[in-house]
C-alpha cells in the first residue's frame, strides 16, 4: 500500500484506525462478495475487525490515562476528519472515540482545521473551538485523533525560544 501514490507512506502512520468513504466501504464490499460466494477472506476480516477494535480501544486508553475514569473530566480532541487535509468526517475514528468518551461521562471539546461543520450533525453535543489551543485550554487530556500537520509540528512558545 505504501507504493500506491494515492495512499503512500504519508498515510501509513499508526493512529486510531482508518476511515473515509472508500477504504472501509471497499473492504466491506469485498467481504460481502466473498461471503456471498462462500469464500473466507481471513486477512480482510482481520483488518476490518482490528480497525473496529482500535477505534474502541482509543477511548479505553484515554480512560486509563485519566486514572480509570473520565466522568466529569474534559477531554480535548484535535482532529475530526478521517485524515488530514480534508473536511471529510465519514467513518472517522474520531467519531466513535468522542461518542465513547461522552457515554463515559466526559465533556468533549474539539477543533479541526477543516471538518467541524461536517462533524456537527454527527456530534451536536461537543464544544467546538476556533483553535487547538482554545480546545485544549483547561482540558484534563488532549487527544490527537487526526494527524494534521499543525498538530504534529511543535508550535508552543517554549519550542520557539
Amino acid at each position: 500500500m505504501g507504493l500506491d501514490n494515492r495512499i503512500g507512506a504519508k498515510f501509513l502512520h499508526a493512529g486510531p484506525g482508518f476511515g473515509g468513504s472508500c477504504f472501509p466501504k471497499d473492504a466491506s464490499a469485498l467481504l460481502k462478495t466473498a461471503h456471498d460466494h462462500g469464500v473466507a477472506l481471513r486477512i480482510v476480516e482481520a483488518v476490518a475487525m482490528a480497525n473496529d477494535q482500535r477505534k474502541r480501544a482509543m477511548a479505553r486508553k484515554v480512560v486509563a490515562a485519566l486514572d480509570g475514569s473520565v466522568r466529569g473530566k474534559t477531554v480535548a480532541v484535535l482532529g475530526l476528519t478521517f485524515k488530514p487535509n480534508t473536511d471529510d468526517t465519514r467513518d472517522s475514528p474520531a467519531i466513535p472515540l468522542i461518542v465513547a468518551l461522552q457515554d463515559l461521562g466526559a465533556t468533549v471539546r474539539a477543533y479541526d482545521p477543516a471538518g467541524m461543520e461536517q462533524a456537527k450533525p454527527q456530534l451536536p453535543a461537543i464544544h467546538y473551538h476556533n483553535s487547538a489551543y482554545a480546545a485544549a485550554e483547561g482540558a484534563d487530556a488532549v487527544v490527537i485523533a487526526t494527524e494534521w500537520e499543525q498538530f504534529r509540528a511543535s508550535t508552543s512558545p517554549a519550542s520557539r525560544a
